[in-house]
Formats: structure tokens, C-alpha cells, sequence
């Protein structure tokens, strides 16, 4: 009994000075919970709103102050021009847009009629239907109101308008998570346990004892990544324009070119990983848990980030699949031009360019 004590101690000291694999065990949990508690909802919260109002009457402006009254809408634009609405879309600054037309008030008085244009973004065919069940809901409760008050059918009908998906396809909605999600795994999770694997089995060292430069070696290791990486991009437009029917409806050039920015994104943080691991099963645990949590739950695939906490929010604008999801979203399925697409362009840009410096500094220094 003493002796299996002794071994019982033993496994227990092995496991405590690895301070890597507590952390993992411990702390993953920890940020599994959080992740899952408060990211998954299919409620829709915030969600921003602009009004275009051509009548700026008094129904029109208590409908308005309803919507922004309720936990479902904050009004952020007040639109004066119809070309705005396509615009404001397209900047991806509201996913609905309430408009009303000329002398509302005044036709539902007299008329007993009037209608309300529900006008949302169907790239995400679930939240498009939410947003326009809510307010339509808000909608129906101010008419209830009035015909309390006046004792009068009075009747408001809502028009919905889904934008760029108006079948509700789902596969416009999967496609580019998808896309956001196998890429991720495959450079990151792929090249830092294949790193790994040489470090682990001794092979490394006799590389990098070799006449080629270290860095060469890490190159060469990332390169079929890439390549397949790019071979699955391609794969994967193909299915959805011929089998899954989903048009890339803005320039595919530009659509490359985001996606080889977030390979780089991708194949930075699969380096960086091998950096901080020494075993293959570390680095499929933090490759695996560690990225792929965050980009199902934290980068718009699924859920959206409006809806969640103000700190998962700000925690999602470091989740590179965040940007890349919506970027492909807007070339993909809006049609944009490239220059709605520069912020997000522009920030995995700066996130390929500190990882991939961070990463092979911090790597020359542990095998060198």
C-alpha cells in the first residue's frame, strides 16, 4: 500500500511541475464555462437599428422611442436620404433598418392603414428573421395601444425586406464560418504539432545543426500548410457556388486575397503555439481548444457578438476569425466593393505582420 502511495505522490509531483499542462487543465475549463454561458444565446440584444422617417409624425417618432425602449434595438443612425440605407448596410454598422413613409400618421388615422418597411441584413438568415419578428412584435403592441385609445381596427402592416438573401438560405450564413474555421485549424493547429513533433522526437536539433538557416526550417514546415490551406479555399468555393448555390457575389481577387492574409494570421499563431509547447498533445489542446472555441463561439459564425457581454465583445475584436468572417461575408454574399472591406483588411494585415515577428523572434531564441 505504502508503494502505491508513493507512485500515487509520484504522478502527482510529474503532473505539478508542469505548470503548461495545469494550466491547460485547469484553466480551460474555467474559460470553457464563461465561453459557453454567456457567448452561446439565441437571443438578439443591442442590435443596432437605424430609422429612416420621411413622415416625423407623432406615431411615427412613439414607434421609434419604443424600439429604442426595448432590449432587442438601440437606434445608432437616423438615415435622411435613401441611398444611405444601402450604405449603412454595407458598412455593416446596422443589421435592420425601420422605414417609414410619408404622412403615416395621418393615412392611419383617416385610412385606418399604414405600413412600415422592416428592411434587414439576411446574410445571417436566423438573426434577419429575430430582428424582424421583434419589431414587428413592437409594431403590433403600438397598434394595440391606439386601437385601446381611439377604439378605432386600426391597422399597421409591416413589409419585410431581407437584403442579399431573400430565399433565407442557411448555407449563406455557414459558408463563410466554415471557411473562417477549417483554415484556422488547418495552419494552426497542424503546424505548431508539426513543429512540435520534430522538437518532441529529437529531430529538430539535427535540422537546424544542418548548413540550411533555421528559418528556412520553419518555412519549409509551414509551406504545405499554406499550399493546402489554399487548395481547401478553393475546394470550398467550389462546393458553394456549384453544390451549395451560393454565388460570390462581390470580386473573388479580393476574396483571395483576405483569405491568404488570414493563412498568414493563422500560420503566425500555429508558430507561436510550438513556441510555448514541448509536446504534440499540448499543442493540439491549445490549438484545438484554444482557437477553435473562440472562433465558433466569439467570431460571428454562430452566435451574434452584439448580443454578448461588453467584455466578450472587446475580447472578440483579438479573434482574427472575427474579421476574416465578416470581410468574406461582405465580398462573398453583399457584393461590396473592396473598400468596405479595409478595415478588416487592414487589421490582419497589422495581426499577420506582429505574429509572425513575435513568433519567429520567440522561436530562433528557444532553438538557437
Amino acid at each position: 500500500m505504502k508503494q502505491f502511495i508513493s507512485f500515487v505522490k509520484k504522478e502527482f509531483f510529474h503532473i505539478f511541475r508542469d505548470r503548461r499542462t495545469m494550466l491547460i487543465l485547469l484553466g480551460m475549463p474555467i474559460v470553457q464555462i464563461i465561453l459557453f454561458g454567456f457567448a452561446i444565446t439565441t437571443e438578439v440584444k443591442n442590435t443596432q437599428i437605424a430609422i429612416f422617417d420621411l413622415s416625423k409624425d407623432i406615431s411615427t417618432q412613439r414607434i421609434t422611442e419604443q424600439l429604442q425602449a426595448s432590449e432587442y434595438f438601440t437606434v445608432t443612425e437616423v438615415l435622411n436620404n435613401p441611398d444611405d440605407i444601402d450604405r449603412v448596410f454595407k458598412e455593416g454598422k446596422v443589421n435592420l433598418v425601420v422605414v417609414f413613409g410619408e404622412n403615416f400618421s395621418d393615412n392611419l388615422l383617416h385610412t385606418g392603414e399604414a405600413s412600415v418597411q422592416l428592411i434587414t441584413d439576411a446574410t445571417d438568415p436566423n438573426q434577419a428573421s429575430m430582428l424582424s419578428g421583434y419589431a414587428t412584435s413592437i409594431v403590433t403592441s403600438y397598434q394595440q395601444e391606439l386601437m385601446q385609445e381611439y377604439k378605432v381596427p386600426f391597422q399597421i402592416i409591416p413589409e419585410i425586406r431581407m437584403l442579399y438573401n431573400p430565399q433565407l438560405k442557411s448555407a449563406y450564413n455557414f459558408v463563410p464560418g466554415v471557411m473562417g474555421l477549417i483554415l484556422m485549424l488547418i495552419c494552426a493547429m497542424m503546424t505548431s504539432i508539426a513543429i512540435v513533433r520534430e522538437k518532441e522526437l529529437g529531430t529538430m536539433e539535427v535540422l537546424l545543426a544542418s548548413p540550411i538557416k533555421p528559418i528556412y526550417i520553419i518555412l519549409a514546415k509551414m509551406v504545405p500548410y499554406f499550399t493546402l490551406s489554399f487548395v481547401n479555399l478553393s475546394t470550398i468555393l467550389l462546393l458553394s457556388v456549384f453544390v451549395l448555390q451560393v454565388p460570390v457575389a462581390g470580386s473573388l481577387f479580393w476574396l483571395t486575397i483576405v483569405s491568404i492574409l488570414f493563412i498568414m494570421v493563422a500560420l503566425a499563431l500555429g508558430l507561436l503555439v510550438s513556441t510555448i509547447v514541448d509536446t504534440q498533445v499540448a499543442a493540439m489542446l491549445v490549438s484545438g481548444m484554444g482557437f477553435m472555441m473562440p472562433v465558433m463561439l466569439l467570431s460571428g459564425m454562430i452566435f451574434p457578438i452584439e448580443s454578448m457581454p461588453a467584455v466578450l465583445q472587446w475580447f472578440s475584436d483579438i479573434i482574427p476569425a472575427k474579421w476574416y468572417v465578416s470581410s468574406v461575408r461582405k465580398l462573398m454574399i453583399e457584393g461590396v466593393d473592396v473598400v468596405f472591406v479595409l478595415k478588416e483588411m487592414i487589421i490582419l494585415l497589422v495581426m499577420a505582420i506582429f505574429l509572425i515577428v513575435i513568433s519567429l523572434k520567440k522561436f530562433k531564441t528557444r532553438l538557437t
